[in-house]
């Protein structure tokens, strides 16, 4: 069976993941395994979370029963589907306890929010979730704090113009398809990248010999400053999520995740965040 991992911590900035999780994996027909990670003080990025030893009782069960009244709390009786499963993991590094779980279900997404549970005024975008990036067996998908429960129904794909970027969108349209969604490919060029309208009709025709998806738009855009022309472009063209492939050497995430450019993205805050990695792109099998 398919399955979509969820993890949480239990914080008010992880229920629009939970609830985005849920409704993303009845669409897609998959499993959704819900899990925490216990037994270590840092949950999600945030300390104090679960610095607390626990004294007696089976730690797995105390957390079950939490997870359960966290998923009852924001689900109602929902989540009490045999196709849902909660999975307390425990584990000494929070990353750590949720790749195993990804790996023990070979999950093809993982869900997580961007902030968590100290409610301090900073995205563990730049951090946590971006280690889960990097080392995720399969794509992530980052929830930004107080985002409403949406239709998918415009994804916009970051593109480098690489050969990796078809792969990624190839798989895009495994999630695309059953939610119906537009796919918009969009390129930032400087000005002096003459050779962007030539990279883009080659991109172009390299796609569509590889990709059945008849929903799929491209934009070319000129702009020295690529963070805030796609932020514009978001708006713009009514985004419900942003799509990037992160690359060991270069590519958007790496400008993305530019300290000065993590803090311009907390002022948007408003945008889904579907990550793809050169190791795990063609992983995602719906």
């Amino acid at each position: 069976m398919k399955t979509l991992l969820y993890a949480t911590d239990y914080s008010k900035n992880s229920v629009s993941a939970l609830q985005l999780a849920y409704n993303l994996s009845q669409t897609l027909g998959t499993r959704l395994v819900i899990t925490h990670t216990f037994n270590f003080p840092t949950v999600l990025g945030v300390e104090g979370q679960d610095d607390r030893p626990i004294l007696e009782g089976n730690p797995f069960k105390i957390h079950r029963a939490q997870l359960e009244k966290f998923c009852t709390e924001h689900l109602g009786n929902k989540w009490d589907d045999p196709k849902i499963q909660l999975e307390p993991v425990q584990n000494s590094s929070v990353i750590k306890g949720i790749i195993s779980k990804a790996e023990e279900y070979h999950a093809q997404l993982i869900v997580v929010g961007t902030k968590g549970a100290s409610g301090l005024e900073e995205m563990i975008l730049g951090s946590t979730t971006k280690k889960l990036i990097e080392k995720a067996p399969c794509p992530v998908i980052a929830i930004p704090n107080d985002v409403l429960p949406r239709n998918m129904d415009t994804m916009v794909y970051a593109t480098d113009f690489e050969e990796e970027d078809i792969h990624a969108i190839q798989k895009l349209t495994e999630i695309a398809k059953p939610l119906k969604a537009k796919i918009k490919v969009v390129h930032i060029s400087t000005t002096e990248e003459y050779a962007g309208d030539l990279l883009m009709e080659w991109f172009k025709d390299m796609l569509e010999s590889k990709v059945d998806y008849p929903d799929i738009e491209f934009e070319l855009l000129f702009s020295e400053d690529v963070f805030d022309t796609l932020r514009i472009y978001l708006g713009v063209v009514n985004a419900d999520m942003v799509v990037m492939l992160e690359r060991e050497k270069k590519g958007f995430l790496k400008k993305w995740f530019h300290r000065d450019l993590v803090k311009k993205m907390e002022d948007y805050g408003e945008i889904i965040l579907m990550s793809f990695n050169e190791h795990n792109h063609k992983t995602l099998f719906f």
